[in-house]
């Protein structure tokens, strides 16, 4: 039996990790696959208020949210729900789902990705937008490489107008 080599010990003091601007909300790398044996990547998400991230389907990995601070709205299929510090869902592969701010102040949630490798979207995103409004067929090219589908979805105006969010690129 080949077993896989441990990875290396990875520390983060609070506060460390890189942080980029996604357009809507930012992200902050915190474990990526290299260092954990591909089986997760770990980043941070800031939600400005008014945040809202556009509807998506995740085709190669699950989601696993925790709201660390303020309150994040999530929507996965037909489930609708508010989240304040300390809640956790999951958002599986397959399903359309996006998250907003929902409350009045910034927020914050943390993002298990299994198996991890999205964590290179949200890199290569970031690097697009700091350059700039991205270009829509780059950016489709990219998520067409990590497995990402835009979703439109009925409900959308719906949670735009309920918590006066601003409406998402390409949304």
């Amino acid at each position: 039996m080949t077993t896989s080599p441990a990875p290396e010990l990875t520390i983060l003091q609070p506060g460390e990790g890189e942080e980029r601007d996604l357009g809507t909300i930012g992200v902050v790398f915190k474990l990526f696959g290299e260092q954990t044996n591909g089986q997760v990547s770990i980043v941070e998400h800031p939600f400005p208020v008014g945040a809202c991230v556009p509807p998506h389907i995740h085709t190669l990995e699950d989601e696993y949210s925790i709201v660390t601070a303020g309150e994040i709205g999530f929507r996965s299929g037909d489930r609708e729900v508010v989240l304040g510090a300390g809640g956790y869902i999951t958002k599986p592969r397959g399903e359309a789902h996006t998250m907003w701010n929902a409350g009045s102040e910034p927020a914050r949630m943390i993002e298990v990705i299994s198996p991890a490798g999205f964590e290179h979207f949200f890199w290569a995103v970031g690097g697009l937008v700091a350059s700039g409004p991205p270009d829509p067929q780059e950016l489709g090219a990219l998520a067409e490489k990590y497995g990402l589908v835009l979703a439109r979805v009925p409900w959308l105006d719906d949670i735009i107008e309920r918590f006066h969010l601003t409406r998402p690129p390409g949304a």
